[in-house]
């Protein structure tokens, strides 16, 4: 990846990516401005990960390039939630601390500053009192917190979230969403995948997909009927007295989640309803 100058944090030109005859994420283009959210939203199987993942430098495009301007060592990947062995005795503190090897390095000891940095990404996500607990303990939503939490302690100028407030309880919700404020008024530029409208909506920006970049920019360039039925299909995506409304199956509300979180929006714009992300 090179790296792309002005007050851009990623740049995308015709960046595709093939897993074989597979094609994951077609030929798409798209710019990402430092400091703000941006969030990567589209149907099951859109390719949000493979996005995530290119960006990351985890995966090689087929095919364009992705510029991005983040220094060695400040950009920290959240991964969705993943079951846990359950015979791996590593506790909560430990987890948190592996954000740290990437400053570290190989075989180097942690020093004051680490520790300070693992105990305060501890605090921000609430997990101060569970520090001591193995991870196979937790519940999904304190496991997910870990996750975050790991992602906090490295130093990082980037933070990708992989859909970090997808079937959370109410207060992992909160407290994942209150990180997310922080980081963008500390500077950070925030991308996270998200199959959520509203969520999409109150970001900064938003790259719309299905199988490639359908619309990228401010949410109400993006989020139009036009460009969401492309995206979705008229199957999954309804209008009703110009409000749209997504029927996502593979992503159904469940009672007791995290109750922000709404499947419809008003397609026109209305600087009323952003929450100041």
């Amino acid at each position: 990846m090179r790296p792309v100058r002005m007050n851009v944090a990623v740049r995308a030109s015709g960046v595709a990516v093939r897993y074989g005859e597979i094609v994951a994420l077609g030929p798409s283009d798209f710019v990402i401005e430092k400091g703000g959210v941006t969030a990567v939203i589209g149907p099951n199987g859109s390719g949000k990960s493979t996005l995530l993942n290119v960006i990351a430098g985890l995966v090689e495009p087929s095919a364009g390039s992705v510029e991005i301007d983040v220094a060695p060592g400040r950009l920290a990947y959240v991964m969705q939630s993943t079951k846990v062995n359950e015979n791996l005795p590593v506790t909560v503190r430990e987890v948190v601390a592996m954000g740290r090897y990437a400053t570290l390095g190989p075989y180097r000891p942690m020093g004051p500053t680490d520790r300070e940095a693992v105990e305060a990404a501890m605090e921000r996500l609430d997990l101060t009192d569970l520090a001591g607990r193995h991870l196979h303990d937790l519940s999904g939503g304190q496991r997910q917190r870990v996750l975050v939490a790991q992602g906090l302690a490295q130093d990082h100028d980037l933070l990708l979230l992989d859909e970090p407030l997808t079937g959370l309880d109410i207060v992992t919700a909160q407290a994942i969403d209150q990180v997310i404020h922080n980081e963008r008024s500390d500077g950070c530029t925030v991308i996270m995948t998200t199959h959520d409208l509203s969520e999409a909506r109150s970001a900064d920006n938003v790259i719309l997909l299905a199988g490639r970049v359908v619309a990228s920019g401010p949410p109400a360039k993006v989020l139009t009927e036009e460009s969401l039925v492309e995206a979705y299909g008229p199957t999954l995506l309804h209008v009703e007295r110009g409000r749209v409304f997504l029927d996502d199956p593979a992503h159904s509300p469940v009672a007791g989640r995290h109750s922000h979180q709404q499947r419809s929006i008003h397609t026109e714009s209305d600087p009323s309803e952003r929450h100041g992300r």
